[in-house]
């Protein structure tokens, strides 16, 4: 067979505009939009081509001939933008606080560009610490016999390829510790080409859970060096031989200690390692402080919390309000959170139910009325996906809330459901504003708060394109990029 013939490589330089949704400088060159792995604003770089489209082209720099006045040296010695750094961070060569008001500016430039909505006024960004921040994580495990036997951690970047990492300046410094000496438990275990990852979970009390995913059953030999390893690094051992469900910790006492706390409210939401939890746990409080606070909630109010999970905004909103109404599509987070409630003292004053709320409606909210009564808040944090058929739902309907705080992962679908809202609705974009829970990546975290107006007597053209754009998409659910 006739070897491939390897390109050579292509070389161009530049002067970069602006950052992307992904943190990648932004040129144009020849007509077309080139997006840079590792440049900033205000730069000339030179850059190697690695993906030549007809409208763009993606590349990664090689030299900076002029240098941002935001650029800074990367604390971490796996990141970079060739072959064989870490996928793990995207802006360690960008000051930590020029990252912020990129995210906004992202934000900002999303909900307009996407959406032709523009917030009232701006909610000042949120802070946090800057490293060892990330309490939840997914290492892959490969055994490597050419890089030297057995690497645990995350990929490379654009590649299926572990990184050779020994430290991670993201995760909290004792689970870095515990990168090299995890290579070599792996190593020593005869399942170790069965065991693709590991998972990380650390609670708000430091206490540390690593789940082992086997593909085969580990012999007892493997058990006791996995359960000497948790003792000698005061860590929990989990084993999940199938889905997430099947997680279960080695030692049953373990099985609950992970504990997330919020300590203005007095509440701690217990969690299983493979739950989804804010990586950041810091932001994490600081973030249901301010959603709970824009919220307005007073003793009086009902509360409807879309996309509940177990519990991270329902239980802190019970302590103010006088009834919350969890809203969850698993039916087994809703049992959870209804523990959570319990176990909190919480459960006179909170609701669960199980509902598909991609496919919510005007009939599901009227139900929910009927059941409840009157919702005078309601609390909205879905995943990427967004929600439009609740945005949908309460751009339709006469019963209205009197505000409502949009939590969002993603900026591109915040944008498409407050379009909707505000549109089709008539409701007021009254402030929106980001959270910095993933420090040196490009993941924007955002808050939104809207507030019911009259309904427009018809659909705006605004309205009417943002429509178009989702029927064409095929796809209720689908995520819009600026680029586009």
């Amino acid at each position: 067979m006739a070897r491939r013939k390897e390109k050579t490589p292509e070389y161009f330089t530049v002067d970069v505009e602006r950052l992307d949704q992904e943190g990648r400088g932004v040129a144009r060159r020849d007509g077309k939009v080139v997006f840079i792995q590792g440049a900033l604003p205000g730069e000339n770089v030179t850059y190697e081509r690695l993906r030549n489209k007809t409208s763009f082209e993606v590349g990664r720099v090689t030299a900076v001939h002029r240098e941002s006045v935001q650029r800074v040296k990367p604390a971490c010695p796996a990141f970079g933008h060739g072959p064989g750094s870490c996928g793990g961070c995207a802006m360690q060569h960008l000051e930590a606080r020029a990252q912020v008001a990129y995210k906004e500016k992202v934000l900002l430039d999303t909900l307009w560009h996407i959406g032709k909505v523009c917030p009232e006024s701006i909610i000042p960004p949120i802070y946090g610490p800057t490293w060892h921040y990330r309490h939840r994580a997914r290492l892959t495990v490969r055994d490597v016999p050419k890089k030297g036997g057995v690497l645990v951690g995350f990929h490379e970047k654009a590649s299926s390829y572990v990184c050779d990492m020994k430290t991670c300046k993201i995760l909290p410094k004792h689970v870095s510790d515990m990168l090299v000496p995890m290579r070599e438990l792996v190593s020593e275990l005869s399942i170790r080409q069965r065991m693709p990852q590991i998972e990380v979970a650390v609670g708000g009390d430091g206490r540390t859970a690593l789940v082992f995913r086997t593909l085969e059953t580990p012999t007892p030999e493997d058990m006791e060096k996995l359960l000497a390893f948790g003792d000698k690094y005061g860590a929990d051992i989990w084993l999940q031989p199938k889905g997430p469900e099947s997680a279960h910790a080695v030692r049953p006492e373990n099985e609950h200690a992970l504990g997330l706390y919020l300590s203005e409210f007095n509440v701690r939401i217990g969690f299983k390692p493979t739950d989804f939890t804010q990586v950041n746990h810091a932001l994490n409080e600081t973030m249901v402080s301010r959603a709970v606070r824009l919220l307005g909630v007073e003793p009086h109010h009902h509360v409807a919390d879309f996309f509940c999970g177990l519990g991270n905004f329902t239980l802190p909103l019970a302590r103010k309000a006088k009834t919350v109404i969890g809203i969850e599509g698993s039916e087994g987070l809703v049992a959870r959170a209804r523990q959570g409630a319990a176990d909190n003292g919480l459960k006179d004053k909170t609701s669960f139910t199980a509902r598909n709320l991609f496919t919510w409606c005007e009939a599901d909210w009227d139900d929910l009325r009927a059941r409840y009564g009157t919702i005078d808040r309601v609390l909205i944090d879905p995943p990427r996906e967004g929600a439009l058929a609740l945005a949908r739902t309460l751009a339709a309907t006469d019963h209205r809330p009197e505000r409502v705080v949009y939590v969002s992962c993603n900026p591109a679908t915040l944008a498409r459901d407050c379009a909707i809202l505000h549109h089709e609705g008539g409701w007021h974009i009254r402030a929106a504003g980001i959270m910095n829970m993933f420090p040196h990546t490009g993941h924007v975290e955002s808050i939104a708060v809207l507030e019911p107006g009259p309904k427009p007597e018809k659909k705006s053209e605004e309205a009417e394109a943002i429509e178009r754009r989702i029927e064409a998409s095929g796809d209720d659910k689908v995520t819009m990029h600026l680029d586009a």
